[in-house]
């Protein structure tokens, strides 16, 4: 989101310098791990004429950076949830029409892989640090059980980012990195 924001094309490339520039001179990188989700595909009836519409998404990008080094995509779903208005409040101007209504997608499993992969980490020691870049307050409880098994978390931020206040309560380091160019 904030790629975009700053006109920045959120793609394979920028995804790796981003994970790379959260090393620091002195760490190690173990692995990249990647949360998303493919765009969404399928057939949906439209709220107000109940045509169909189709939806095909292209998850090609994400198979790029699959193969790049150290990197690990961990894959949750884009879930349907139906239309809802565009404007709100809605100013009438005639009968309502499709074009009214956007689509509303919901991420799911996401934050169980993430939280999933820290405790992993955490339960088996496998890293001394963990750099997590999140705005998300679902993952404190997976940070917190990583720092009691003596772990550090590294909060990073990207530009136009301003991490949670509890995120920050429950991280070892907070870190900034720039747009990689």
């Amino acid at each position: 989101m904030h790629a975009y924001r700053s006109r920045i094309t959120y793609d394979p490339a920028l995804i790796e310098r981003a994970g790379l520039a959260c090393r620091q001179e002195a760490e190690e990188i173990h692995r990249i791990l990647y949360y998303d989700c493919a765009p969404f595909s399928g057939t949906v009836t439209l709220p107000v004429s109940g045509q169909r519409r189709v939806f095909t998404g292209n998850d090609q990008w994400l198979h790029e950076l699959a193969r790049k080094d150290l990197f690990a995509i961990r894959l949750g779903s884009l879930k349907f949830r139906g239309f809802v208005l565009r404007n709100v409040p809605y100013q009438p101007s005639g009968p309502l029409q499709d074009s009214d209504f956007e689509p509303k997608f919901e991420q799911k499993g996401v934050d169980m892989r993430i939280g999933m992969d820290i405790a992993g980490l955490s339960h088996n020691r496998s890293v001394d640090l963990i750099a997590l870049a999140t705005n998300d307050t679902d993952c404190i409880p997976a940070m917190k059980y990583a720092r009691r098994c003596g772990l550090q978390i590294a909060l990073v931020a990207v530009p136009g980012y301003s991490p949670a206040p509890e995120l920050l309560e429950h991280s070892d380091y907070f870190r900034s990195i720039s747009w990689p160019e």
